[in-house]
């Protein structure tokens, strides 16, 4: 049986959710430059894909963090995967806003909170790790234990290491971007050259030119 990460990754290619194209790159909201896209809210439209990840996260938050009270998402991306999540381990889900609500009570995190309830949050997507930890600082300022975060998907970036590292945050994802370059030259998804320039990439993401 072949590694999880690799399972992932391929169920991933397969539904489009990540796109490989090196000779017509995409643009990044960030404006970097890149061969890949990710987005893993497809996941959600497909029953398969979507049972195997909630199936993952939970046996992995059960194997990693047992004691945990609460599943948080964070918005919008691991709203559903969290709550999926949370369903399956019969615990309480709350999600983090990006920014405050901007009428009401203004609230950064939905649900109900209790200071010193220990929490996992959940992620779709881990790039540099600057959003995710921003709900990080939000679940610690309104007085929660954050156990750690788990993603679907990370690019392996090693300034987001050094993120989770500096916030004390420990992360793991269910797939990376080298289990992903690995199947997509199993399947014939790229080419060799393409493997070059994907492996360049990751090297210097912010510079990177086609």
């Amino acid at each position: 049986m072949k590694k999880l990460e690799e399972l992932v990754a391929k169920q991933l290619l397969q539904i489009k959710a990540i796109k490989l194209q090196p000779a017509n790159p995409f643009t990044w909201a960030s404006g970097w430059i890149s061969p890949i896209y990710c987005d893993n809210r497809k996941t959600l439209s497909y029953p398969e894909v979507r049972d195997f990840i909630k199936i993952q996260f939970a046996r992995r938050v059960m194997e990693e963090w047992p004691e945990v009270d609460v599943v948080a998402g964070v918005a919008t991306g691991a709203i559903a995967q969290g709550a999926l999540v949370a369903d399956l381990l019969n615990k309480p889900f709350v999600y983090v806003r990006s920014s405050p609500k901007g009428h009401g009570l203004e609230n950064l995190i939905e649900g109900d909170l209790k200071p010193g309830q220990k929490v996992v949050v959940i992620e779709d997507l881990i790039s540099t790790g600057g959003s995710s930890l921003k709900a990080v600082e939000a679940l610690r300022s309104n007085g929660a234990d954050v156990l750690g975060m788990l993603a679907i998907f990370s690019y392996g970036f090693k300034v987001a290491e050094d993120n989770f590292s500096s916030a004390g945050v420990k992360y793991e994802t269910l797939s990376d971007y080298q289990a992903l370059i690995n199947v997509a030259a199993e399947v014939g998804y790229v080419s060799s050259d393409d493997l070059s320039t994907l492996s360049k990439w990751r090297e210097d993401p912010a510079n990177w030119k086609k």
